[in-house]
């Protein structure tokens, strides 16, 4: 099985996780940002000027709904390429939990276990993992550039 969750990063680690039931539309997308989102920065004492806000072009994520928040609370998004996944962070991140996920020896019995599981391995990741994966941000950029679009290593 498989359980659809929405989480972030930051610098000084990963911020809140939240599992997702059903198909995620711009509100439910909107909400998440006004609370795991704002949690996140918040338990880490950050300001949304403080940072850079990533997300793809997805229509929720580029929903008015989702737009006006992120603007009215003061979030500085980073401008996104169309079909860059080489690009994604966050994708790095979620392929080092599925790894961590496929260390268990036996299989989650239901949803629920999975869901647990992905809690406990999430809160795991240690800080160096997204730091490393937000420094490699450059030599990502330039490797797409260097392969005029296609695919690169990352």
């Amino acid at each position: 099985g498989n359980v659809m969750m929405w989480g972030c990063m930051l610098w000084d680690g990963v911020g809140y996780a939240t599992r997702i039931e059903g198909k995620m539309d711009a509100e439910l997308y909107t909400s998440i940002l006004e609370d795991e989102l704002q949690q996140s920065v918040e338990y880490y004492d950050k300001s949304p000027t403080d940072m850079v806000f990533q997300q793809d072009n997805d229509p929720k994520h580029k929903s008015a709904r989702a737009t006006k928040w992120l603007d009215e609370s003061g979030f500085t998004i980073m401008k996104w390429p169309a079909q860059s996944p080489d690009l994604s962070p966050i994708e790095h991140l979620w392929n080092y939990l599925k790894r961590r996920l496929d260390e268990y020896e036996i299989p989650p019995s239901s949803q629920n276990e999975l869901w647990q599981r992905c809690e406990e391995e999430w809160e795991k990741i240690p800080k160096e993992v997204c730091q490393n994966l937000i420094e490699s941000m450059p030599k990502r950029v330039a490797a797409v550039l260097k392969a005029k679009g296609g695919h690169t290593k990352y």
